[in-house]
């Protein structure tokens, strides 16, 4: 557990700095509590009566389960006393939660994602963080406001303006919470176009569909993590419209609209990363629907060649088919060229089907099947932005008035 005390300068009145231990004679303007789910675990009582000797306040004893609920959604709730805010977010590569036999608990991993939960309890001076340990949100926050604290108090407020009120501090970390997406923001665009490519191949057969189903579970459940993110953010709007007193600084004046402007425009990144989510989505499915639809394409030319196959073949069927039947007396049958007669009527026969498929644009004159466009390597990658310019009546059209402005240009 760590406590910060933030003050309000005497020279300058819209200065904050931060203390770790509270001075003496004068009254801060808020204080800061950053607990570890450590602390509470466990310890529960131990930790409301360290918790009311710091603030004097009393946590709800079912808070302190929903503090404890490594599973609990976000949410948001309001008593005379508090406000309760529980936040989850995304695990990142840089965040060093421990998981497993760890700490006893797991953080349940959904088709490849954690998450792990942030409770923020505000008044109008006191703010208690209860997360993990290893948040690297948290901590980043942590080490610059240790950083300021070993700077001189003058100095304290000029590189970086700390936060004046709890709610200013919950809203500047929940701002951390969401850059930290950025963080994975590349990495699962560069998985989308990985999975792209390997749809839509056509050397080798896709069989990876279990690993593919898991990841764009994945990117729904991004999705329905902002979705309740921007619930909890919407309650937590409401409760400033209806009772910004009840969470604004006694000695601050920080007015209404600037900190729901602050909160919309949180509100607003989240539903970027959702849409964003919500884009990646629509590649995946995009990329499969062209793949299953290259598949039914070469499956429908194979039926066709094998359909022109067997048109070709029939009437040559038929004829073998006449003349094989066991019949003493035959038309032909006994005359000396009668196999040569025929042989000659049935390439002809062949040879007016093929030309007959061959008008109709059956055979002959096909295109590439999609699947080897598909895995056609061109030589030039790149797709020019000028291509137009390589269009033949175009580049007349464009030497004509270069020649039209030379012919000005000397004329001057």
């Amino acid at each position: 557990m760590q406590t910060y005390y933030f003050y309000l300068h005497t020279n300058h009145k819209t200065h904050i700095y931060a203390q770790k231990q509270p001075i003496e004679g004068l009254e801060p303007e808020f204080i800061w509590i950053d607990c570890t789910r450590d602390d509470v675990l466990n310890r529960a009582e131990q930790w409301q009566q360290e918790i009311f000797q710091h603030s004097q306040l009393s946590v709800n004893e079912y808070h302190v389960r929903d503090i404890l609920n490594i599973e609990h959604p976000c949410a948001f709730d309001t008593l005379d006393d508090y406000d309760l805010l529980i936040f989850r977010k995304l695990i990142t590569p840089e965040d060093c939660i421990a998981t497993g036999q760890q700490v006893g608990e797991k953080h349940e991993r959904v088709f490849g994602l954690a998450t792990t939960p942030m409770s923020f309890i505000m008044t109008p001076q006191i703010l208690i963080t209860v997360r993990e340990q290893g948040n690297k949100v948290i901590e980043s926050y942590l080490s610059r406001v240790e950083a300021a604290v070993q700077r001189p108090i003058e100095e304290q407020n000029k590189a970086r303006k700390l936060a004046a009120t709890p709610l200013d501090l919950t809203l500047r970390l929940l701002n951390l919470v969401a850059d930290d997406y950025l963080d994975i923001r590349m990495p699962l665009t560069r998985r989308v176009e990985y999975w792209q490519q390997e749809l839509l191949q056509g050397h080798r057969r896709f069989t990876r569909w279990h690993q593919l189903l898991q990841e764009n579970m994945a990117f729904q459940q991004v999705e329905n993590l902002c979705e309740e993110q921007i619930e909890a953010l919407q309650e937590l709007r409401d409760e400033i419209v209806d009772n910004y007193p009840h969470l604004r600084g006694k000695k601050r004046n920080e007015r209404q609209d600037i900190i729901l402007v602050r909160l919309d425009d949180l509100t607003s990144h989240i539903e970027r990363i959702q849409k964003h989510t919500i884009r990646l989505r629509s590649a995946v499915q995009t990329a499969i629907d062209l793949h299953f639809s290259a598949i039914a394409n070469q499956t429908n030319e194979n039926m066709r060649i094998l359909a022109i196959i067997t048109a070709v073949f029939a009437p040559l069927t038929l004829f073998t088919g006449i003349y094989g039947m066991n019949f003493e007396f035959m038309p032909g049958l006994k005359h000396a060229q009668a196999f040569w007669i025929m042989l000659g009527v049935m390439i002809m026969t062949t040879l007016l089907l093929l030309y007959y498929f061959y008008r109709r644009h059956m055979v002959g004159r096909g295109e590439k099947s999609v699947i080897d466009m598909l895995a056609q390597q061109h030589s030039d990658q790149h797709m020019s932005l000028f291509w137009f310019l390589d269009y033949e009546p175009i580049k007349q059209t464009v030497k004509g008035t270069l020649k039209e402005v030379e012919k000005l240009t000397k004329l001057k």
